[in-house]
């Protein structure tokens, strides 16, 4: 009996911490749902023509103790050995809920919040631009972080962003959509 009672506190803990998961949604965005054409990159040198508008964003359920928040546009698919970085942001106030349509230009992010250059080479959103073929797997994720600031600045490379946020984050929610041509 005791084991039993044992097992429904850890069954009913582990409901309660699902219950509570930090999520992420976009009303632009759709999980498994092709990007569109608004939000696809354009951009000197490469191939796409859309819009480049970062979509509009909503998180809820960031852990107590939460800071900040970072948001990240990774795809993993693209053929470089280390994937392809379109956005990060980073310094996003805590009592932030969600970025709006187009913040990725740099209008309507939050007092403090600072973007990174992609790996377009850009400061910025470059949304999904993928050679032709098979589609590729973009990968929006909020990180809850445990610090105000994390000491980057424009001129950081994707992956220091990404070492620093990843050495802070207490939680995180991931939002996948796809795009091919």
């Amino acid at each position: 009996m005791r084991n039993f009672v044992a097992l429904s506190l850890l069954a009913a803990a582990g409901l309660s911490s699902a219950a509570n998961a930090m999520t992420l949604t976009s009303p632009d965005i759709k999980p498994g749902a092709k990007f569109a054409d608004e939000q696809v990159y354009k951009g000197p040198g490469w191939d796409c023509t859309g819009g480049n508008v970062s979509p509009a964003l909503a998180w809820s359920g960031a852990p107590k103790g939460t800071k900040s928040f970072a948001v990240s546009v990774y795809d993993p698919d693209a053929p470089t050995g280390s994937g392809f970085w379109h956005w990060w942001v980073a310094n996003i106030p805590a009592d932030a809920t969600g970025l709006p349509k187009g913040a990725g230009s740099g209008t309507g992010l939050p007092a403090g919040a600072v973007q990174v250059r992609n790996d377009f080479g850009e400061i910025g959103y470059g949304g999904p631009c993928p050679p032709k073929g098979r589609p590729h797997h973009y990968q929006i994720t909020v990180y809850a972080l445990d610090v105000d600031k994390l000491g980057v600045d424009a001129s950081a490379s994707p992956s220091v962003v990404g070492f620093n946020v990843h050495g802070h984050t207490l939680a995180k929610a991931t939002l996948t959509g796809l795009y091919a041509w």
